[in-house]
């Protein structure tokens, strides 16, 4: 069986949203509840990638392992890597790692059972998930990031090909085409532990910079992403899935206590 981490990285530097993660929800702090409800979900060791030593003080108090990270990293991606060197020194306490955005409120963690379970059956190095684009608008918005996979019509997941912020792919023969579906990429992960540190290690790629997407850095080095179809990921379906603007946070203390 696999021994699995679940890791948050978390920082305050949020502009739209200043001090995110300590805000308020209704008697408990955003990180707070995330750590709780993927406690509550995961049957997993969990600990807390802190660009701030606000968010360890935090911690501290709610009663949650945290690592203080160097706050000029590059991603959350770099984060989890660092805070994982720390807990995990020498590789030989964890196989797989969930990166959990400490930010994800109102996302259901139980989203990365399957991709555990990906992980563990497929061997890939790295699981995610995506949702079938429905909105016509979403499939040329280039913030709506779209997952390359081939599924033949009954299947929900698929190895990675590419991820684009482009249309794609293109239908040429809509008439020879039974599946003709467009997949949002969710930025859900689970790694395997040796394959994040690999990620983390190599430089950016040409593709990553060109996208701005770094799975594109793990795609260009030969590793292997696979992605799952999901439904909602919502705790509640009435508020956002996260908070990332004033609104979003005064929808999520209507909603969520």
């Amino acid at each position: 069986m696999s021994r699995v981490i679940t890791l948050m990285p978390v920082r305050m530097a949020a502009t739209r949203l200043p001090n995110k993660p300590l805000l308020d929800v209704n008697g408990k702090s955003i990180i707070q509840r995330v750590c709780e409800n993927v406690k509550a979900t995961i049957d997993t060791d969990i600990a807390v990638a802190a660009g701030d030593q606000a968010i360890v003080d935090e911690c501290k108090k709610i009663g949650v392992t945290a690592v203080l990270t160097d706050p000029n990293l590059p991603s959350g991606t770099d984060r989890i890597a660092a805070a994982l060197k720390v807990l995990d020194p020498d590789g030989s306490k964890y196989d797989i790692v969930v990166d959990f955005q400490g930010d994800n409120l109102n996302v259901d963690p139980k989203v990365n059972l399957p991709l555990i379970e990906m992980v563990e059956r497929t061997g890939c190095d790295i699981a995610t998930c995506g949702m079938v684009i429905k909105n016509e608008e979403d499939k040329t918005n280039p913030a709506v990031v779209k997952i390359i996979m081939g599924l033949k019509p009954g299947e929900d997941e698929a190895r990675c090909l590419y991820f684009t912020r482009a249309t794609a792919p293109f239908t040429r023969n809509p008439e020879k085409c039974p599946n003709q579906d467009l997949y949002h990429h969710i930025g859900i992960y689970v790694f395997k532990a040796a394959s994040l540190h690999k990620m983390v290690a190599l430089p950016p790629s040409v593709l990553e910079q060109r996208e701005s997407l770094e799975q594109l850095r793990a795609l260009e080095n030969g590793m292997e992403i696979r992605a799952k179809l999901v439904g909602d990921i919502r705790l509640n379906k009435n508020a956002p899935a996260d908070i990332n603007t004033p609104e979003d946070y005064e929808i999520c203390k209507k909603y969520i206590f």
